[in-house]
């Protein structure tokens, strides 16, 4: 007997900004299915994009060339993982670049956005934070992701998911160099925040294939050890000078994830840093 069930076409995903969660991200999509668009300011990364069955684009927000791609446009799902660099200036122009990739994005009627923030933008409130928390940032780079964030949900266009991340650590991103060797380090007792790029990139995916948009997500590992525990043991681990903290506790934030665990249902893979850190030597 004959059916005329046919399977489910899965959207396809343009991401804006192929490097070090973007790449990652890419991947696990191609693996679960997804069609996959990429793009990079880096010419010499079109190759690499292309050999991985990314269809890859040259995007130069410092040029007009982002304008000559509407086909990286052409999709269901644009995700933007480009954070505002360190730079003042840079920080100031982040809005107009987004809002001109919005623009783009409105002419081709792409009807889902991510935007991937940071949990920078709650600043050090002495509290643990929810997603539903008064995002008060108190660095520039916060400010300009709070800012672009409320831009972007206010953009009836589209609907407006935002992911933020915690900080990053992963491949290539060894935890144990971020003090190394250092003496007096304030504020040694105060949790860390963080979560591995792994979780990232499955938390992303678990999003999108229940397709649960227009919601604000804390992406952060449950674990929080004080600095001085996870940065020591981390400069062990990878054989490097060890840090010295000083032992207190001055601002402080804990960023609970828990509310948008629950509505994925999502576990996270590293949710112990000491037992991540003794099975991997870096």
């Amino acid at each position: 007997m004959q059916t005329n069930s046919t399977a489910i076409k899965k959207p396809t995903v343009s991401i804006l900004g192929c490097g070090w969660y973007g790449l990652a991200l890419a991947k696990r999509l191609l693996s679960a299915g997804y069609q996959v668009k990429g793009s990079s300011t880096s010419p010499e990364k079109m190759e690499l994009l292309a050999a991985l069955s990314i269809q890859p684009f040259l995007l130069n927000f410092q040029e007009d060339a982002i304008e000559s791609h509407p086909e990286f446009f052409q999709t269901d799902l644009l995700l933007i993982a480009i954070p505002p660099k360190r730079n003042t200036s840079e920080q100031a122009s982040f809005l107009g670049k987004i809002q001109k990739i919005a623009t783009l994005a409105q002419a081709q009627k792409i009807p889902q956005v991510i935007f991937i923030s940071s949990t920078a933008v709650y600043g050090e409130s002495n509290a643990e934070i929810t997603s539903s928390s008064p995002a008060i940032p108190d660095t520039a780079s916060g400010k300009a992701m709070l800012e672009t964030e409320q831009w972007l949900s206010s953009n009836s266009s589209f609907t407006t998911t935002i992911l933020r991340f915690a900080g990053l650590i992963g491949p290539g991103r060894n935890p144990g160099r971020f003090f190394a060797g250092k003496q007096d380090i304030p504020n040694g007792q105060a949790p860390v925040n963080l979560v591995h790029q792994e979780d990232c990139v499955e938390f992303t995916l678990a999003l999108i294939e229940q397709a649960a948009f227009g919601h604000i997500y804390n992406v952060c590992s449950p674990d929080h050890p004080s600095k001085q525990v996870f940065y020591v043991k981390a400069a062990q681990q990878a054989q490097l000078p060890l840090p010295a903290f000083n032992d207190e506790l001055l601002n402080w934030k804990i960023v609970c994830g828990a509310p948008s665990n629950t509505a994925l249902q999502y576990q996270y893979r590293i949710a112990d840093f000491s037992e991540w850190m003794d099975r991997n030597k870096f």
